[in-house]
Formats: C-alpha cells, structure tokens, sequence
C-alpha cells in the first residue's frame, strides 16, 4: 500500500527508527486528515489520498505529521500546560467563577496561537525530510492548492489551530 511504502522512505530521515511505526487508513472518504500519535501510530482517512494525489502530496502530510514526533510537539504542550493551567485556574477562580471566560481567552490567546506555531515548524521539518527521502518538496504548495479547494469552508485562521492553507502555501514558497 502506498502509505506504507512513503512512511518507509521518511522514517529514516526522521531519526525515529527505533520505533515501531503502526500504519492505520481509516475508512472515511468525507476526512480529509491524518494524524500521528507519540510512539509511530500513524491514521490516515482514505478521504486525504486523492487530494495527495500520488507520493510526494501524502509524504508532504506524512513528514508533516512525522515532524511533531520529531520535534516533540505533544510534550510541549504538556508542559505549556502545566505552567499555564494553575494560573488559569487561579484567574477563573477569582474573576469567572464558571471558567468559560478565562479558558477562552486562554485558548485564543495563548493554545491556538502556539498550536499554530508548531504546525509551521512541523511543515518546514516535513519539508526537509521529504527532500531528505527524494521525494518533491514542490508538491507541498500543489497539495495545500488541492486542500484549499477541497475545503468547503475555510474557518478565519484566529480561530484555529492550524495555520490557512493560503499562509501555508505562502511559507512553503518563502523557504
């Protein structure tokens, strides 16, 4: 199958060999996501593969993907988490008995930016290696082009935890 034989050329590039990489396509043609969890799980929705449109588009989500194993995205944040999250509670405490207040603000003020944050690192990390693996970095802006058109309804990026496909091809150009 094809998503095995892409993680295959990228897990060498990562540095993460010494895990044992579990591949899982989900079959759900309306998701358009993938996902990989700390210890090499990897989920891909079968709705993703023909918007990767071959190798290169799925090893630009899949080194997206592998990335945040790479650079640890998970523990970080746990552990912004453990900072902020007292504080939070102390504020809620104080000034918003119920937490909704302070939990919102917190979350667009302080998660969805950071989650931002580390989805560029995770595509400019995915970038490399893709290029790494012999795979096209080019076919990352052809995907987010694909992904952009797919969605249907694209929410404003300060409401979410990734950045815009359009900012995305944009950063993807700058590099």
């Amino acid at each position: 199958m094809m998503v095995h034989k892409v993680l295959n050329r990228l897990i060498p590039a990562s540095g993460l060999e010494s895990q044992e990489w579990e591949v899982h396509v989900i079959d759900d043609k309306e998701q358009m996501n993938a996902f990989v969890i700390p210890g090499g799980k990897v989920f891909v929705f079968s709705g993703l593969l023909p918007i990767c449109n071959g190798e290169d588009g799925l090893a630009t989500v899949l080194g997206h993907e592998i990335a945040h194993n790479v650079a640890h995205h998970a523990a970080e944040n746990y552990s912004r988490l453990s900072l902020v999250l007292p504080l939070a509670y102390l504020v809620s405490f104080i000034y918003d008995v119920s937490g909704n207040l302070t939990f919102t603000l917190l979350d667009y003020a302080y998660n969805k930016p950071g989650s931002r944050k580390q989805e560029s690192e995770a595509d400019y990390i995915g970038l490399m290696m893709m290029a790494q693996s012999s795979f096209d970095p080019e076919a990352a802006v052809e995907l987010w082009q694909r992904m952009e058109k797919a969605n249907q309804v694209a929410i404003p990026q300060f409401l979410s935890t990734h950045p815009s496909n359009h900012n995305r091809i944009a950063k993807i150009r700058e590099w």
